[in-house]
């Protein structure tokens, strides 16, 4: 049976149909649903209690479920959405969330793959970085590309230093696993703006971009301060991936997946906080195998996109 064939069906079974004067008729259903999920876990309850001695627990649950699909059916049918539709999205959002994709899926070609070589990221870079006590003792960060400033020197620019000057990382990131970050095209960085398109140059490489690029940077260190920035966290909640979606979804990266910007934060801050405590180093990223990794003297912490290993070198 399609979900399409059941929805009709349960809607004829509908004691209480939805009207423009009674609220209660979609109350029930949602206090339905409410209630049932209640029953299920209350089956589940017993089942642990007894285990194979409660014979009737595959059948209870069959009917908890039944009765929880009959329950969003009929949340679907007075919301005026297609249950079909509906199941069709959550299994795009959940392949879009999960699915692993490699350098090699079909599509995954670098966005400035078919520009000029001087409009073209390197594709394998070393950024040098060094942090030492500025004025009034803050630290600040330097980094430098081929021996010259990358970018501008950065403090944290806050009353409590929390190592926002090593944000740059996250740029890094984005572009060793993404291959996006329109603020490493300026001319302060990389100096590979696509001028040979003036609709990307606008649009992909602009201010608007550039700007989007800072603000995911912003957000990205705002919710790993409270989750101990990633250091023993494995996933990036669903709501900042589900943002970050809506930030870029007028641009090329928004054909980047979720699974894809979940690995960069956590590559960016396993590299973030590496470099925070070794004050200086030399930050490797690779387009072609999507990695970026950090490197000193005294370590080498390197990304393969599932993990980074801590070594004496």
């Amino acid at each position: 049976m399609h979900f399409a064939d059941y929805q009709t069906q349960a809607n004829t079974t509908d004691q209480m149909p939805l009207t423009h004067e009674d609220i209660k008729a979609l109350m029930l259903p949602l206090l339905g649903l409410a209630g049932e999920t209640g029953s299920l876990l209350t089956h589940y309850k017993r089942y642990l209690r007894d285990g194979e001695g409660y014979g009737f627990f595959r059948q209870r649950i069959s009917e908890e479920l039944g009765d929880i699909l009959w329950n969003v059916a009929n949340i679907a049918t007075k919301t005026n959405l297609n249950l079909e539709e509906v199941a069709e999205r959550n299994l795009a959002k959940i392949r879009d969330r999960w699915m692993e994709q490699s350098a090699d899926t079909p599509g995954s070609k670098l966005f400035d793959e078919n520009f000029p070589e001087g409009e073209r990221f390197p594709r394998q870079f070393q950024i040098d970085v060094k942090t030492e006590p500025g004025r009034l003792g803050k630290q600040r960060a330097w980094l430098y590309y081929d021996n010259r400033p990358f970018g501008n020197e950065l403090s944290d620019n806050a009353d409590e230093e929390d190592g926002y000057r090593l944000h740059d990382v996250f740029h890094l990131a984005f572009l060793a696993i993404l291959g996006w970050s329109p603020v490493l095209r300026g001319k302060d960085f990389f100096n590979c703006k696509r001028k040979s398109d003036p609709d990307v140059d606008e649009i992909q490489d602009g201010g608007r971009a550039a700007v989007i690029d800072e603000a995911i940077a912003a957000l990205i260190f705002v919710e790993a301060k409270k989750n101990g920035f990633y250091e023993r966290v494995n996933t990036v909640e669903y709501n900042v991936l589900r943002t970050i979606k809506e930030l870029t979804a007028h641009l090329e990266v928004s054909r980047c997946t979720g699974r894809q910007w979940e690995t960069a934060i956590l590559e960016a801050f396993r590299v973030w906080r590496a470099l925070k405590t070794h004050k200086r180093g030399q930050i490797v990223g690779d387009l072609k195998a999507r990695s970026i990794g950090f490197e000193c003297k005294e370590v080498f912490v390197q990304s393969n996109n599932k993990d980074l290993s801590l070594t004496g070198r």
